[in-house]
C-alpha cells in the first residue's frame, strides 16, 4: 500500500468543507440550463487545453487555442505539433466527459485511451503504450522507477484510489493520484497532460467540476510535485483546492439568483470605508484561507468571503 503522510488534513479541513458545500449547491441546482452548461464546458475545454499544453511548452496563446479548436484555423508561425496538441487535448476531454458518471471507477484502459488521444499523430509509436525503458525528468528531484515495475505500480495506484484505504475525500485522492502518477511516469511522453486529465475522472465522478492547473502556476506546480516526492503534500493540496475552487465558482456564478459577486481584490480594498489591506487579503487568497480564485495573475474574491473570515477569526479569539 502507498504510504501517505496525512498531517496536512487539519490545515485544510475548512477549505475541504467549503469546497464540498459548493459542490452540494451545484448538485442541488442540477440539471443546469443546457445553454449555460454548454457555454461553460466550451470555455473550460479551451482553458484546460491551453493551460495544460502551455505547462508542457506549447506556445499557442489562449486566443490562438480558441481559434484552432473552434474555427479550425492554422496559426502562422506555430508548429504542426502544437496544433495537434490542441486538437488532441480537446478530443481527450470529450472522451473523459463521455465515460465519467457517478458510478464510474477509474480503469487503466481509460488512462491508456486518454494518453493515446493526447499523442495521436504526434508520437504514434508511444501513444497509449506504457514505457519499456528508463526516463529522466529535467528539474525533478527523483528518478522514475524501472520500466519493469511500471505496469504493476500503475495497477497498485488504481487499486489504492479505488479502495481508498485511508478514507480520503475526492480532493485528497485526486491529489495523491496526481503525484504518484507523475512519480511512476508510465509513459515516455505526455505524462503531464494525461494525469491532468485522469485526475479529473476522480473529481468528476464525485460531482465536482474539473480542476484546471493554470499555466501561471507552472513554477509552483513543479515545486509542489517535488515537495510531494519528499512526503510533503501541503503545496500540492493547496494548488488542487485553488484550481477546484475556480471552476466551482465559474459554475456557481452561472446559476440564476446566485449571490456570488467576485471582484478583483484590488477593487474591493479600494472601495470607500474598506479597512482591509490588499497585501493581507491577497495572502489569505494565496493560502486558501478565504473563498478566492485566480484569473491570470489576479486574485478574485467577494466582500462576504473576507467578512466571513474576519468574523470567524474574531470568534476564535
Amino acid at each position: 500500500m502507498w504510504k501517505i503522510d496525512t498531517n496536512y488534513r487539519g490545515e485544510f479541513q475548512s477549505t475541504f468543507e467549503r469546497l464540498y458545500d459548493k459542490m452540494a449547491v451545484l448538485k442541488k441546482s442540477r440539471p443546469l440550463p443546457t445553454i449555460a452548461l454548454s457555454k461553460i464546458r466550451e470555455q473550460l475545454s479551451i482553458e484546460w487545453t491551453y493551460n495544460s499544453n502551455s505547462i508542457e511548452g506549447n506556445t499557442l496563446t489562449l486566443r490562438e487555442t480558441q481559434m484552432v479548436l473552434q474555427e479550425g484555423i492554422t496559426v502562422k508561425g506555430k508548429s504542426l505539433r502544437e496544433h495537434f496538441e490542441a486538437k488532441n487535448h480537446e478530443k481527450a476531454i470529450n472522451y473523459l466527459f463521455s465515460i465519467v458518471n457517478e458510478d464510474y471507477q477509474i480503469r487503466s484502459i481509460d488512462i491508456l485511451s486518454l494518453h493515446s488521444l493526447v499523442l495521436n499523430m504526434i508520437e504514434e509509436d508511444y501513444a497509449g503504450r506504457i514505457r519499456n525503458g528508463g526516463v529522466r525528468i529535467t528539474g525533478a528531484n527523483f528518478i522514475p522507477p524501472n520500466a519493469n515495475k511500471v505496469s504493476d505500480l500503475l495497477d497498485e495506484l488504481i487499486d489504492f484510489v479505488t479502495t481508498n484505504p485511508l478514507q480520503m475525500n475526492a480532493i485528497e485522492l485526486a491529489t495523491i493520484f496526481h503525484h504518484k502518477f507523475v512519480w511512476i511516469h508510465p509513459f515516455f511522453d505526455g505524462n503531464g497532460r494525461t494525469v491532468r486529465l485522469a485526475m479529473n475522472l476522480l473529481l468528476m465522478q464525485q460531482g465536482f467540476p474539473p480542476a484546471i492547473i493554470l499555466k501561471n502556476d507552472r513554477k509552483k506546480y513543479y515545486e509542489a510535485l517535488n515537495q510531494a516526492n519528499n512526503g510533503n503534500y501541503q503545496k500540492l493540496i493547496l494548488l488542487m483546492c485553488q484550481a477546484l475552487e475556480r471552476t466551482l465558482n465559474i459554475y456557481l456564478s452561472s446559476l440564476p439568483d446566485n449571490d456570488y459577486d467576485f471582484q478583483e481584490i484590488s477593487n474591493i480594498v479600494s472601495e470607500p470605508n474598506s479597512y482591509y489591506g490588499q497585501e493581507y487579503i491577497s495572502l489569505l487568497a494565496r493560502q486558501g484561507k478565504i473563498d478566492a480564485h485566480k484569473e491570470g495573475r489576479n486574485w478574485f474574491t467577494t466582500k462576504k468571503a473576507i467578512e466571513d473570515y474576519m468574523e470567524n477569526r474574531q470568534r476564535k479569539r
